[in-house]
């Protein structure tokens, strides 16, 4: 079996997917400019939205009480919406980056000489005392909670291929899917928690510059729910998004200067 290298190549960047709900809209645009803030590779973001992968008939799962978001299951069609090729990462919507992305990938082992590894993510230890989150949806707890919150997927990898099918999202379990019983417990790398700083649970030790968030997850809601407007690293978040408002502002002032300028010159060419 041949494995790829995670890094981008010259022909293609690398492939981020972001669950997306539209209950979270400035959170998926949050986390994007984020991700390409801070990236010093090429990188393609792109959300996985839930009705378009219903109109392609790729996905048909009824939503279940516990689905506390449109991506609960959709994150698993990764592999596949990357063509079973080369490596993506699926984050939830829900994360800010504080970090270039190229050192998530430098994470990855250098030699994998059984190419046995087909994710790779950080390993929690999480058990929410909250019966609810974000705006009131129900806080489940189950093994290997948050693992599936942020993976690196080696797409290509023979298990991925087989068990992550449309079908199988559709169809599978949820203690399945969010377990990853579809790998032996060697084929899931660990990534440090850094890359996947849980709000609320892990600890930034001052003395202990690995503990240092480079990737802060607002996993029971974050500053867009009014419930979580104070919550630690809000004002991070808020200010990404402030960054963000005046971005798009800008980017209106300039489309609205071109067309004033056009329509200038096409006065200025009737009256000539």
């Amino acid at each position: 079996m041949t494995v790829s290298s995670p890094s981008p190549s010259a022909e293609e960047p690398f492939r981020v997917f972001v669950g997306y709900d539209p209950r979270e809209d400035e959170a998926y645009e949050v986390c994007r400019r984020s991700l390409l803030r801070h990236a010093s590779i090429p990188v393609d973001v792109r959300p996985i939205r839930q009705p378009d992968l219903r109109a392609a008939g790729l996905y048909w799962r009824e939503r279940g009480p516990t689905e506390s978001t449109e991506f609960s299951f959709t994150r698993f069609l990764t592999p596949y919406l990357a063509g079973y090729r080369g490596w993506a990462l699926f984050v939830d919507c829900d994360f800010l980056y504080l970090a270039d992305i190229a050192g998530l990938l430098a994470c990855l082992p250098s030699s994998d000489p059984d190419h046995r590894l087909a994710v790779a993510c950080v390993k929690h230890e999480y058990a929410p005392a909250e019966a609810t989150k974000m705006d009131g949806a129900i806080q489940t707890v189950y093994p290997r909670k948050n693992w599936s919150s942020m993976v690196l997927y080696n797409c290509g990898h023979p298990k991925n291929v087989a068990a992550l099918t449309p079908d199988a999202v559709s169809t599978q379990t949820g203690a399945f899917l969010h377990r990853f019983a579809w790998l032996d417990d060697d084929e899931i790398g660990e990534i440090p928690f850094a890359w996947n700083f849980l709000v609320g649970h892990n600890k930034v030790d001052p003395a202990d510059p690995s503990t240092q968030p480079k990737a802060i997850h607002y996993t029971s809601g974050g500053p867009w729910f009014e419930r979580y407007r104070n919550c630690d690293f809000a004002e991070l978040w808020i200010k990404e998004a402030d960054e963000l408002k005046a971005d798009k502002e800008k980017e209106k002032q300039k489309q609205q200067q071109i067309v004033m300028a056009n329509g200038e010159k096409e006065k200025d060419e009737e009256g000539n």
